[in-house]
């Protein structure tokens, strides 16, 4: 049996960019992959910042469309848009996304094998072994290390005492025939989507992809904002069949062991504010090709010297982690009143016309955007006076 340097669970874009670095710096990489290819039933709107694109490999031949604009509508339905002049985020074709990121890593040599949904890892005293179910046959492969990329809902992470995502939302997405969208918009309130918010995206001409994120019955919410946006003329028609898909809230209690390291929407890498999980989770396996290389040179993939992965993405997303997951908690709590009324003093005091003129502000990250946002006079007196608690402060 060869043994591999490492083995990537999961062909996902974080999975497949993992590779591609580790194999670009001279690792013998395998990826487990459990569908037929990689992108297959992903439940993804596709949004990415302009920071993320000029950060990682990511083709323009999978991106379907630019953005700088968004219009947001509370409950009252006043809507309120955001413009800028230069390009804040695009649209990604999600299949085609993970179909090239996993052509640059196999152009690096690393070894993919499909239709291999992983049951066991075992870690042993010098390898890690790897156990997949192929009909009702069973094969194992052995790595110095591994890697679990595996998305949200893995029971792997669990089954080797890492634990599991304790707090996550459920997201459910159809594309629809639209009439005139050029925009993004961005949909809030109680009826919409109680906690969270609903959006229609546009991704190419005619088409557009419309979704929500709830804690309960998202398909029922769907369904009726489908209706809702048919009333209004902005969708033609809609596919039949809905997309579902969990996001995690909150990141694992511990995201390494020995010889293990967590990445992507397996370790809760996501913005609690959007459920966004490329930029967050190609962040962390960039961090963690550099920690687990390092490892492999010096031989040891110790659970102490892999803690320093750990160490190394808090260091950069922990703060913003914190922030967004308790503004989505603050946020939660809100009645479309009190919705309306935090909308109507961003838009009466100007709030929204500073934040977009803030060159430091940036579309992939929210603390900072966040804390302004409590920090204006106006919206925190709002916030005090129905009540609220200051969370991002503490």
């Amino acid at each position: 049996m060869k043994l591999h340097d490492v083995i990537v669970i999961g062909a996902g874009p974080v999975g497949s960019y993992l590779a591609y670095k580790l194999s670009d710096m001279g690792s013998q990489v395998l990826v487990l992959e459990r569908g037929e290819r990689p992108g297959e039933k992903v439940c993804c709107t596709g949004i990415v910042g302009k920071e993320c694109v000029s950060s990682f490999p990511i083709d323009e031949s999978v991106i379907l469309r630019w953005a700088n604009s968004a219009t947001l509508f509370p409950p009252s339905g006043r809507p309120l848009r955001l413009r800028r002049e230069e390009k804040q985020a695009c649209i990604i074709e999600r299949p085609a996304f993970d179909l090239t990121m996993a052509g640059k890593a196999q152009g690096r040599g690393a070894q993919y094998i499909f239709n291999s949904p992983v049951c066991s890892i075992e870690v042993r005293d010098k390898t890690v072994s790897v156990e997949v179910e192929r009909g009702r046959q069973k094969y194992s492969f052995e790595a110095r290390a591994a890697v679990i990329a595996s998305g949200f809902g893995s029971k792997l992470t669990e089954r080797i005492g890492l634990g599991k995502t304790g707090d996550f939302v459920i997201g459910a997405q159809t594309e629809v025939l639209v009439t005139d969208c050029n925009e993004v918009e961005v949909y809030f309130g109680r009826e919409v989507a109680p906690g969270f918010f609903a959006w229609l995206v546009p991704t190419s001409p005619g088409k557009a992809l419309v979704g929500l994120l709830s804690r309960q019955s998202p398909g029922l919410y769907l369904r009726k904002l489908l209706g809702f946006l048919s009333a209004e003329g902005k969708v033609v028609s809609a596919d039949d069949k809905l997309n579902f898909g969990g996001i995690p809230l909150k990141p694992l209690r511990r995201t390494y062991g020995e010889r293990l390291i967590v990445v992507g929407d397996a370790a809760g890498q996501v913005k609690p504010t959007t459920g966004g999980g490329i930029y967050y989770g190609l962040l962390c396996a960039e961090t963690a090709a550099h920690i687990l290389r390092e490892a492999l040179a010096s031989n040891d993939l110790s659970a102490r010297n892999l803690a320093r992965y750990e160490r190394g993405w808090k260091k950069r997303l922990n703060r913003e982690m914190r922030s967004g997951y308790w503004a989505r908690k603050l946020y939660e709590r809100l009645s479309d009143g009190q919705i309306d009324r935090i909308f109507d003093i961003i838009k009466s005091a100007g709030i929204d016309k500073a934040l977009l003129e803030a060159e430091d502000l940036s579309f992939d990250w929210h603390g900072e955007i966040i804390l302004r946002l409590l920090g204006h006079k106006a919206l925190a007196k709002a916030v005090h006076i129905i009540k609220m608690p200051l969370l991002l402060r503490r």
